[in-house]
């Protein structure tokens, strides 16, 4: 049997996973975005964008169904060895014809074709990503492994970001190292998958069993991901390049607060799975409240924050070359919370119910909405008119859910104290703007705001007795006293 940890050691790896999510680009992107030219960017940003379309449908949505059906079997190894043969038999079935597709992208669109060595290098990824079987590892809940490995591979791809780009047109380089950690952690899960499965072929194969919700989970990836890339391409297509690297700075930046968010909703869904299968349907709820207060004691301070601070971001993430990417930053920093809300609500709540494909018509919303939003505002508004439909399909999302779920709704969000968090939230965002004032450069303006703002939404939580944080809190100190007490009696 695998050994499963904690929901917080999970969540505390995941974290720290997250902060290397954010910590690496906070070093490559500052030196990246002054070494290329926001073309060389831009087009490796929309290389990017296209190459995950194909390798999405090379998952076939199997992300997220690998992680609940290996977390229903992990118990025991032979129906877990059968499960990850049936499905990464499938994944490469599939990726078989989207190799094919994409060499024909390749060829005939003279866009990608004049930059196809690019895009060869990109497509790498479609095929780690099918034998990587990361939804293995989640649905087993390896994530100090997932975390430890995913940090050694980064600090790789950031020692060969500073040897190898040096020159503007080096973007084919940086679109090479950009995926190494991707590549290199797949390649490891690959040799590492016999700690847990049996890698000889057990043969009498179901794939019918699988297909037919591995398709609905396809069709909920293949909404989301035409969505969430949809701007960056259009604006390529649409406008230039040059556009798509104003915007992707914005969205980078915001991808990044979007896996803080998010983190703990990542590393519930084998766990609620689990009580699913099982029904603990009193565990699943209680998790699944909590889950949505943590949401919007987190979200909602960095959504506001990261408006107030939007320029001084941009600034130092990049430069003031990239000062056209404020306005959407602005613009789309609502979808932090946004997602943050979606996240837990159709992964971690309808997706374990068996509402998949409620989830899928959500973002199928979501997804037509971002496509009429991009063609009316891109045209005319450019990179802003990319953040705008990205708000409003974020917005449908959310809203479709809801309605799903109305009858959860009230339940769900009991535990949630909106007043005092947005109170609290309020407040330490008029407090941390007047440091505008005081004119210092943009890494110190940062610094202390950070400071300021943090400090008075703790202060003002604590005395309104806000009660996740006073739990969290309370964990926080009780720990720090269990060392205390073990490093006392350790003497």
């Amino acid at each position: 049997m695998v050994k499963i940890k904690s929901v917080k050691v999970n969540f505390i790896m995941n974290m720290i996973l997250t902060a290397s999510t954010f910590i690496f680009p906070l070093i490559t992107l500052p030196y990246i975005t002054r070494v290329l030219s926001v073309e060389g960017v831009g087009k490796v940003n929309v290389a990017t964008s296209i190459a995950q379309y194909f390798s999405m449908v090379a998952m076939l949505g199997v992300p997220t169904y690998g992680i609940r059906a290996c977390a229903q079997v992990r118990d025991d190894r032979e129906k877990l060895t059968k499960t990850v043969q049936e499905i990464l038999l499938l994944n490469l079935l599939i990726s078989v014809f989207v190799y094919a597709a994409y060499f024909v992208a390749i060829w005939k669109v003279p866009k990608i074709h004049n930059d196809a060595a690019l895009y060869w290098i990109m497509s790498s990824t479609i095929i780690f990503n099918v034998i990587g079987v990361e939804w293995l590892y989640k649905g087993l809940e390896q994530y100090t492994y997932i975390t430890v490995r995913s940090i050694i591979f980064k600090a790789i791809g950031l020692v060969l970001m500073f040897l190898f780009v040096r020159h503007q047109g080096d973007y084919v380089i940086y679109g090479a190292i950009s995926i190494v950690a991707t590549v290199g952690s797949n390649f490891l899960n690959f040799i590492n998958l016999r700690k847990y499965v049996n890698l000889r072929p057990v043969g009498h194969y179901d794939l019918k069993h699988h297909f037919k919700e591995v398709m609905i989970f396809f069709a909920m990836a293949a909404a989301t991901t035409i969505y969430t890339n949809l701007d960056n391409v259009m604006l390529g297509f649409l406008k230039n390049e040059t556009q798509a690297g104003y915007y992707g700075t914005s969205i980078k930046i915001k991808g990044l607060l979007v896996s803080f968010v998010t983190a703990l909703s990542t590393v519930l869904l084998p766990r609620v799975s689990y009580y699913i299968e099982r029904g603990m349907k009193e565990e699943f709820k209680r998790v699944s409240r909590k889950a949505l207060h943590f949401v919007v004691l987190l979200a909602l301070p960095v959504t506001v924050y990261f408006i107030l601070y939007s320029r001084e971001s941009i600034f130092l993430l990049a430069s003031k070359t990239y000062e056209n990417s404020i306005i959407p930053m602005q613009i789309i920093m609502p979808t932090v919370l946004l997602i943050g809300l979606t996240n837990v609500l159709g992964l971690q709540i309808m997706v374990p119910i068996g509402k998949e494909k409620m989830v899928f018509y959500s973002v199928l919303a979501g997804g037509i909405a971002d496509f009429v939003a991009n063609m009316i505002f891109i045209p005319t508004m450019s990179e802003a008119g990319a953040a705008l439909g990205t708000l409003i399909a974020e917005t449908v999302v959310l809203i479709v859910q809801l309605i799903v779920l109305r009858d959860w709704i009230r339940d769900l969000f009991s535990e949630v104290q909106w007043v005092k968090a947005c109170v609290s939230t309020a407040v330490a965002g008029v407090a941390c703007y007047g440091v505008k004032a005081l004119n210092l450069s943009n890494f110190i303006a940062l610094v202390i705001s950070v400071c300021v703002f943090g400090a008075v939404y703790a202060v003002l939580l604590l005395i309104m007795r806000e009660p996740l944080f006073l739990e969290v809190l309370q964990d926080v100190l009780h720990g720090k006293v269990k060392r205390g007490k073990a490093e006392k009696d350790g003497e």
